[in-house]
């Protein structure tokens, strides 16, 4: 994988741990980031090779310097984990989906290759740059060979398993959906009402912060209830950091929100199942585009879990998992959402009904547990 470590990857790090758990013995090759900088770890049984990287791109020439420097860490660490474990599968995670360079050559040594598709890589790549000149096209073109090395597809949802058939031209029997489900126990966690800080109602983020993530359109939100509406009884809460997050610091301060916005970084799994717990909307920025169409968004099952409702842009594949968990808008507007938000908050009843809808189609049909039979069928499937 190229983007994120682990064990700070959820999906990544589940399903390492639920191979580990049916008797595969696992090695992961990550970036050494966001904290997580030892070369070489043994973690719950699970070999884990870090390499460096360049750093989180921005722009085009950023991810260029970025793939580039993660693919000859690749390059490199692969071949170590060959000579030590002799492997018998390759599991690529994207994106970028360029990773099936470093598996041509076992290829060739009988070795089988599962993609997990975690985002479909040209419609990430429009939405970043906006256009579909040569690059595009390259993009697209690295997909397609990427999914004919392929011997299985994981994809994270029904969009997703749609293009594999379509676009990478796959067979229906080699093609699985392993949802990205949290595995958390609720039961266990405790709200903390100092998060609100004496306010009645906490709005809560969690995820990337990145210029695809649409944080700019919760922090405009915030600006339109706070400081054009007047409401001073709501807090903000917004969890993550990514290369956008200094940015985003500076925009809060532009707009004088310190008092109502905490923006704490990365935070640990404890502080943020607490968050989860204690807040009484749950919220997502990602703006409607045919990218975040096909994604299916950790946090919005994430908020499901704890059984809190949430309001988000009308996506496809979010409007699949939240179903009526959620309330959809219509444009992408800090305005409309934060009209949507007040809407909601001002109506306790809508929210509590949202919110045990969610939890129960959380637990009876997205929890993790069935992703996990899906994952182990595949595997079965591609070592036949």
């Amino acid at each position: 994988m190229e983007n994120l470590p682990v064990p700070l990857d959820r999906r990544v790090w589940q399903e390492s741990c639920a191979l580990r758990d049916a008797g595969y013995e696992v090695s992961v090759i990550c970036p050494q980031m966001r904290g997580y900088i030892e070369k070489e770890e043994l973690l719950d049984g699970i070999h884990i090779y870090r390499h460096w990287i360049s750093g989180e791109a921005g722009g085009f020439l950023g991810f260029f310097i970025e793939y580039a420097s993660a693919l000859w860490g690749e390059f490199r660490l692969i071949w170590k984990v060959w000579w030590r474990h002799r492997f018998k599968l390759i599991h690529l995670c994207n994106p970028p989906d360029i990773l099936f360079l470093n598996t041509i050559p076992f290829k060739l040594l009988g070795v089988k290759v599962i993609y997990d598709v975690h985002d479909v890589w040209p419609e990430f790549f429009e939405a970043k740059f906006g256009n579909r000149g040569i690059f595009y096209w390259a993009v697209r073109c690295a997909e397609r060979i990427t999914y004919f090395f392929a011997d299985v597809v994981l994809a994270t949802n029904e969009s997703v398993k749609e293009i594999a058939l379509q676009r990478g031209k796959k067979k229906l029997e080699n093609v699985f959906v392993v949802r990205t489900a949290p595995a958390i126990h609720v039961g266990d966690v405790e709200s903390n009402m100092s998060l609100k800080k004496g306010r009645k109602f906490l709005v809560a983020y969690v995820g990337v912060m990145g210029n695809a993530d649409g944080i700019q359109y919760i922090l405009d939100a915030a600006d339109e209830i706070i400081n054009v509406r007047g409401r001073k009884d709501i807090h903000f809460l917004l969890m993550g950091c990514g290369p956008e997050y200094e940015n985003l610091l500076k925009e809060r301060v532009r707009k004088g929100l310190q008092e109502y916005v905490d923006m704490p970084g990365r935070v640990s799994n404890e502080f943020l199942f607490t968050a989860l717990k204690t807040m009484d909307l749950g919220v997502s920025g990602d703006p409607i585009n045919s990218y975040n169409n096909h994604c299916t968004m950790n946090k919005v099952l994430e908020y499901m879990a704890f059984g809190k409702p949430q309001v988000m842009f009308n996506l496809k594949e979010g409007r699949a998992s939240a179903q009526d968990a959620s309330a959809y808008v219509m444009e992408n507007s800090g305005k409309a959402l934060a009209a949507k938000i007040i809407e909601l908050l001002d109506n306790e009843p809508e929210r509590l009904r949202m919110g045990i809808s969610g939890r129960d189609r959380f637990i009876k049909e997205l929890n993790w547990e069935k992703s996990v039979e899906n994952l182990k069928t595949a595997y079965q499937k591609a070592l036949e």
